[in-house]
């Protein structure tokens, strides 16, 4: 990986800069002005050394320090604080940093280029093309003292060394970890209801009626909101009280009780609508940061700032969240603040750091995907209609893939073909048109390996708890659950919380056959010995695929 770089060369640097601090400039909101800073140039008699490889502004672990005043931590990290009515913090009760605000005595800008590396330790799911992406550099211009995969996960942890390129970016501040913003093992043992119980606010009187379900408490909707996306509850309560104070007291207008998460759209009204919203939001913001398909935010105004590249996936979620609603210091005091979201967010959990050393990182070293079949039965040739889209809701991580079976009408159809399980698992969670697997068998979909099949009819499906060995029968595909203008099998995988891409360093696999993503959602191909199969919702020949007797 290191062309014609040296390797005592990098050591060198190494040592230079482990004994330094490096910073580099920040993005700041408009309306604040940046304190004027004497840049020294401590790399002089490296610098054409360091021109190959070169900040980042902060070395730190993300789970062994925060520059936030956390809150004192719960001395069971494991357990939840009893919820606390008093003095949380609200939008409106916001403290003005004072590092935000102009230097009353600027001192004399010294102009230099700063072209020393950047110390970056990779992060659970990072990549070399991702963070090429992130860092605006060229993947062969990373280097390591350790192989670096082309393609493949990076070890937490493993120092990479990367050109200074960027400027001007958001804080790379640590807002939350990953296992707080997805549905992560950190939150097996949270109940939502009892939660809001002892909160006893309005969320804990408050009903709605869901199509699907039938009447839904308050918090029983957040955790049905939560499971189907994989978004962490405690998020989502979190985000109700700081926009509308459903949680702990009562909405103060009429619109807090219509929007009670803030997104004021006629189509979004209601409890169900203003979570679906939020959690399309979070996920965009993480999964595509973890992909690494997308790297700036858009203010309201319609300015923009470059995304931090050594940020964790969690913190894009919520700078990309806040972005939705606010601009500038507005943006600035919601997360960064003393009554901004975080410390709000503390007061009501605990410290999530400290839950977050427990089980991250959600993707360890070495991490694999278990065997796999196609899902279906053998010397059936079914369609492949869908490459690489989104698992749940239409946006966030592109980690499903459609299978069409083989049938002569098109539309919503009955079909006599059945759908099978592609690995051992037990059955943890039925619904309209759903199956969930749990691979690990422990009963939690927050933990290890789980497949969620979607559009299952509920004729002969498979019953909740029930153990099934790799190619028993889940059911018949169907347009049952969710949108679908078709008959056809929706899968998707994920791990430790996480939906896993299907096209990423962990690929779809089935029974050999590995996915790539096209151009845009729904495209893509299956490939496996010299052979593809092309997606299309046609289900022409192209898109034609067949489990013979000599496959897994």
């Amino acid at each position: 990986m290191f062309g014609s770089r040296c390797i005592t060369t990098i050591s060198l640097l190494l040592a230079a800069l482990m004994s330094s601090c490096a910073t580099s400039g920040y993005w700041i909101p408009p309306s604040a002005q940046p304190a004027q800073i004497q840049y020294i140039d401590l790399f002089s008699s490296i610098k054409e050394d360091a021109a190959l490889i070169s900040p980042t502004p902060q070395d730190h672990d993300p789970l062994e320090s925060s520059n936030s005043q956390d809150e004192p931590a719960n001395p069971d990290p494991e357990l939840d604080p009893t919820p606390l009515p008093a003095n949380i913090g609200y939008p409106g009760q916001v403290d003005i940093n004072p590092s935000t605000l102009t230097n009353s005595t600027p001192t004399t800008e010294i102009s230099t280029v700063d072209s020393s590396p950047i110390l970056y330790h990779a992060q659970a799911a990072d990549t070399l093309p991702v963070v090429a992406v992130r860092f605006g550099v060229l993947p062969s211009e990373i280097a390591s003292q350790e192989p670096i995969p082309e393609t493949g996960f990076i070890n937490p942890g493993q120092l990479l060394v990367i050109p200074r390129r960027l400027s001007d970016t958001t804080s790379s501040e640590l807002l939350l970890p990953d296992s707080e913003v997805v549905f992560s093992p950190s939150a097996v043992n949270f109940d939502a209801q009892d939660f809001a119980n002892q909160a006893g606010g309005y969320l804990n009187s408050h009903s709605d009626f869901l199509k699907s379900t039938g009447v839904l408490s308050g918090a029983q909707m957040v955790t049905h909101v939560a499971t189907e996306n994989s978004i962490n509850p405690r998020l989502l309560l979190a985000l109700l009280e700081y926009h509308s104070n459903w949680v702990y007291g009562q909405p103060a207008t009429p619109e807090e009780k219509v929007y009670p998460l803030g997104v004021e759209v006629p189509n979004e009204k209601h409890l169900y609508h203003q979570l679906v919203w939020t959690v399309n939001q979070l996920s965009i913001g993480y999964y595509a940061y973890r992909e690494g398909r997308f790297t700036e935010i858009t203010f309201t105004d319609g300015s923009t700032a470059r995304l931090a590249p050594d940020l964790n996936a969690g913190t894009a979620a919520l700078q990309y969240y806040f972005a939705q609603f606010y601009q500038g210091q507005e943006w600035h005091d919601a997360l960064y603040s003393e009554g901004g979201f975080i410390p709000l967010y503390k007061r009501m959990f605990g410290d999530p750091l400290q839950r977050a050393k427990t089980v991250e990182p959600l993707y360890p070293t070495g991490a694999q995907q278990p065997p796999l079949i196609l899902p279906f039965e053998r010397n059936w040739t079914w369609s492949y209609t869908g490459g690489p889209h989104g698992a749940w809701e239409r946006d966030g991580a592109y980690a499903a893939l459609d299978f069409g079976p083989g049938i002569q009408t098109s539309g919503c159809v009955e079909s006599g073909t059945w759908a099978l399980a592609a690995a051992d698992g037990l059955v943890v969670r039925t619904g309209s048109g759903l199956v969930v697997l749990d691979l690990d068998g422990d009963g939690h979909e927050q933990t290890g390996w789980v497949l969620v099949y979607m559009h299952i009819e509920s004729n002969d499906r498979i019953p909740l708890g029930t153990w099934v060995a790799t190619g028993d029968k889940l059911g018949h595909p169907s347009c049952e659950g969710g949108f679908s203008t078709g008959t056809h099998l929706h899968i998707a995988r994920k791990y430790n919380g996480e939906w896993v891409p299907a096209d990423g360093p962990l690929p779809f696999n089935l029974g050999g056959w590995i996915a790539h993503a096209g151009e845009e959602a729904y495209k893509g191909t299956l490939t496996r010995d010299g052979e593809t199969v092309t997606a299309c919702t046609c289900s022409n020949a192209p898109s034609f695929i067949t489990r013979g007797d000599d496959d897994p």
